[in-house]
């Protein structure tokens, strides 16, 4: 027999042997912190479903026990909220984690491939606003398997890729609007070429027109996922005839320069004009008032990409290579019933 039965994942073994995927990939990998009783169950587990161990490396070729993050930036709450995800499963598998922060930077990504060279990494989780065909071509050259988490950019179908429900998170915005009256709604996105940026306001529009609103172009802006990029549309929102009656942002932290603008306009919120954000940061709720929000599953899909990344390493199969998780409204005290 070679690989798992059909239906079969490393998930069954661990599910059978009550004990978690990274414990198996442990047990896989020849790590000695795990219990002899539980090792022994994993390996009948595995000698019972056939699975046939991935061959080892050629000597001189050997993969040691990294794991390599490549992400933007790690100075927001959004990365950091990833990193913890796949910290997490990369410490419970024995491995350690390399973090490389490149800023958007083609010459940075260029200089981490190239350190590939040197470094005795098992896989890389990539956090990027594009993989370009180049880095593809030199992923695969050196047999380095590899994860996207998409969230910006949504990749090729044939990349194993992790991402999140864009268009019915701005949906769930703009129809929770709605609910209270609102009929003046704008929306702020992201950069316009991005495809988050284009799911988010086309869930936006979609709501809109399901309510039977004509979408008005002058209600939505477009800018960075930043403070600043909130503050600069809003402003210019705010100073429309008739003005909105609420903001969907694209992001939280584009919500804090939403807020920002109301005041600066001798408004409130939610008195005046309710907002609503998009990500569910840890700060959002200590927001005033607390910031009803999208939540996008930051750190579950951190978790997820780490656990597909150990599954691919493993040579187990992958049923699917795309994962979208579920976006989920959270009600706090940002939003009110449209008085006008």
């Amino acid at each position: 027999m070679t690989g798992l039965r059909p239906r079969c994942t490393l998930a069954t073994i661990a599910r059978e042997a009550n004990v978690s995927v990274p414990t198996v990939s442990k047990v896989l990998n020849g790590h000695s912190d795990v219990s002899a009783t539980t090792r022994a169950s994993i390996e009948k587990l595995l000698t019972q479903y056939g699975y046939q161990r991935p061959r080892a490396p050629r000597r001189g070729n050997r993969r040691g026990d990294l794991i390599d993050l490549v992400i933007n930036e790690l100075d927001s709450a959004w990365s950091l909220e990833i990193l913890t995800g796949v910290e997490r499963v990369v410490e419970e598998a024995g491995l350690s984690l390399a973090v490389s922060a490149v800023h958007n930077r083609a010459s940075l990504t260029r200089r981490w491939l190239q350190s590939l060279i040197s470094r005795s990494s098992q896989g890389a989780i990539l956090v990027l606003s594009e993989l370009t065909e180049e880095q593809r071509a030199e992923l695969a050259r050196r047999t380095l398997p590899f994860v996207v988490v998409d969230g910006v950019n949504v990749p090729p179908p044939e990349v194993p890729s992790v991402g999140t429900t864009n268009f019915a998170g701005g949906y769930a915005a703009t129809e929770h609007l709605l609910q209270l009256g609102h009929r003046h709604i704008a929306a702020i996105g992201g950069p316009e070429p991005l495809l988050c940026t284009r799911a988010r306001i086309a869930g936006y529009r979609a709501a809109l027109e399901g309510a039977g609103v004509t979408p008005r172009r002058e209600l939505v802006r477009y800018g960075d996922f930043h403070h600043s990029g909130g503050a600069d549309a809003a402003h210019r929102l705010l100073a429309l005839d008739p003005r909105p009656t609420a903001v969907f942002a694209g992001s939280d932290q584009q919500a804090t320069g939403v807020y920002e603008a109301v005041r600066g306009a001798g408004l409130r919120v939610p008195e005046d004009v309710s907002v609503v954000g998009f990500d569910d940061l840890n700060f959002s709720r200590w927001m005033t008032p607390a910031l009803t929000t999208i939540r996008q599953p930051l750190h579950e899909m951190g978790v997820a990409a780490a656990r597909t990344l150990l599954r691919i390493i493993v040579g187990e199969r992958l049923e699917s290579h795309r994962i979208e998780l579920a976006t989920e409204l959270v009600l706090r005290e940002s939003t009110r019933p449209a008085t006008s």
